[in-house]
């Protein structure tokens, strides 16, 4: 018996050692703020604010909370979120997904153009409708269903407000009643309510999406209150004595998901610091375990802080073959004649606005996921006129970007490497290669430094310049957003005609290289 006993406790440190070392934070890595989550049956849906990029709002599917798979974007169609000359703190901000006899719900918020909105669709892979634009503004609007009624929340004046919409029309049904003002933080935004145990759980987050940000609730027996906040406030934050060692900093906007089990978990935003108090990767998405006793107050991980867990690096090649995936993104409202797959190839025809002009240039990028990882390409053809160039670029904003390209200048061809800071544009290196056939670019970075490296061949690699990763944080440049890596044409020539310059792509490679911190 005593065995049996041994025998048992050894299996079951073995399991959960298993379980820990299947488990990955954050679940969703690099630009994914703001998440929103939904089950349906065995299935979870979730969603991320996008900002300035096209498509918009990304959804991923997942069964048991740790393995996300990307299953479209719920904004993929230029109709449903206009986005000229929106910037890194503009476009589409938190999402809220939900699900409702038989339909999906997002309901979101375009900043400068139009803002709060709601789409639906019978799958969540789509097609979602054409946006049914809302009356109550205030960011971050998100909705509950009871019975027949649909209840919206949004935070105009920096008040949880309050109404009722038919949720087929998008009309208010009710004037807008303010219901908590939080609990003192500035900011009070991202607002979900839930029905729980004869309560209505008003969960927001407060003190801005930084450094004190964080995640309070409150109570009250009727939906318009009044609302009484937990004595334990905040549920959330790493802005304290106790995590402020933590490389997991500026927790917040959370939404709440229960499990087929009865188990109850938070999705939520952080960044990860690299090299000091700088995050250049941006606000990912996280998930924590949550205790939430009949009648009481939820408990998110035990009250201790959020640990990051390593995940496997992925490698992904895309050989221009068939269609690209749905984590390919564009800056605003991209000219589709700009972008031509055939051949396995893509060419991008130069646009007359670059990088730094916040203005739908030619560029196409994924985001950046890990720390550490190398991001090539081949450049196989172009036809490059005086003042053109075409190239790779690790875009943080307008405002910050790097941009490693072959450029034609006075009819030479060059390899280049500048930096835009602030509108400030250094030529970090600058080297004539003459008249040659390919040429490969390539990044790479060990999460303190990006560098840059070309090549003629394909197998000799000349470092151009390493540049520090804190130079593209939103501690440096600003905005809501994270690093993309991206292809990118420009055409400067003064007597630019629309495609007369190209640049045709082989492949694009990107690999995380070993475990991240």
């Amino acid at each position: 018996m005593k065995r049996l006993l041994a025998l048992s406790l050894v299996i079951c440190q073995l399991s959960l050692l298993t379980a820990r070392a299947q488990q990955v934070n954050p679940i969703i890595p690099g630009f994914h703020p703001d998440p929103s989550i939904c089950r349906v049956g065995d299935d979870f849906y979730l969603v991320n604010s996008s900002f300035q990029y096209f498509p918009g709002v990304p959804i991923f599917h997942s069964r048991d909370l740790q393995h996300w798979e990307q299953i479209g974007n719920v904004l993929d169609r230029q109709s449903q979120v206009p986005l000229k000359n929106a910037s890194s703190w503009q476009g589409i901000y938190a999402p809220t997904i939900r699900y409702h006899q038989g339909t999906y719900y997002m309901i979101t918020t375009n900043v400068g153009q139009g803002g709060n909105f709601m789409v639906t669709a019978q799958s969540p892979t789509g097609p979602w409708s054409e946006p049914i634009q809302l009356q109550q503004q205030g960011i971050d609007p998100s909705l509950l269903f009871e019975g027949k009624k649909c209840y919206m929340v949004s935070n105009p004046d920096n008040t949880i407000t309050l109404c009722e919409i038919d949720p087929r029309t998008g009309r208010q049904l009710t004037p807008g009643k303010g219901i908590w003002t939080g609990t003192g933080g500035r900011y009070p935004e991202g607002p979900h309510i839930y029905n729980k145990d004869g309560y209505y759980y008003l969960l927001i987050s407060e003190g801005g999406t930084e450094l004190a940000h964080r995640i309070t609730i409150a109570r009250s027996k009727n939906i318009y209150g009044p609302y009484e906040p937990n004595p334990q406030n905040p549920i959330l934050t790493h802005c304290s004595m106790q995590a402020q060692g933590s490389q997991i900093q500026g927790t917040g906007h959370g939404d709440l998901v229960q499990d087929k089990d009865g188990k109850w978990w938070l999705v939520f935003l952080a960044y990860r610091n690299y090299n000091g108090s700088y995050h250049h990767m941006g606000r990912e998405t996280f998930l924590a375990p949550v205790e939430w006793p009949t009648g009481g107050w939820p408990v998110v991980n035990g009250g201790k802080p959020i640990e990051p867990l390593q995940r496997q690096p992925i490698s992904q090649r895309c050989d221009f073959d068939k269609p690209l995936g749905h984590d390919w993104v564009y800056l605003h409202n991209p000219d589709s004649s700009c972008y031509v797959l055939s051949d396995g190839h893509l060419r991008l025809k130069g646009s007359r606005y670059n990088l730094e002009e916040n203005n739908r240039s030619t560029f196409i990028g994924r985001r950046q996921e890990s720390p550490n990882f190398v991001f090539e390409t081949k450049i196989d053809f172009f036809d490059l006129t005086n003042g053109d160039e075409a190239g790779i670029t690790v875009y943080q904003m307008h405002e910050g970007n790097l941009q490693a390209c072959i450029a034609n200048n006075g009819n030479r061809l060059n390899v280049k490497l500048r930096l835009n800071l602030k509108n400030i544009s250094p030529q970090l290196f600058v080297r004539e290669i003459g008249q040659k056939e390919f040429l490969w670019l390539r990044v790479e970075s060990d999460s303190k430094y990006y560098i840059f490296s070309y090549s003629t061949d394909g197998k000799e690699y000349h470092q151009m310049e390493k540049v520090e990763c804190s130079i593209l944080s939103t501690e440096t440049v600003g905005g809501f957003t994270g690093v993309t890596l991206g292809l990118y044409a420009y055409s400067g020539n003064v007597n630019y005609q629309s495609g007369s310059s190209f640049a045709d792509f082989d492949y694009v490679e990107y690999r995380e290289l070993g475990n991240e911190p």
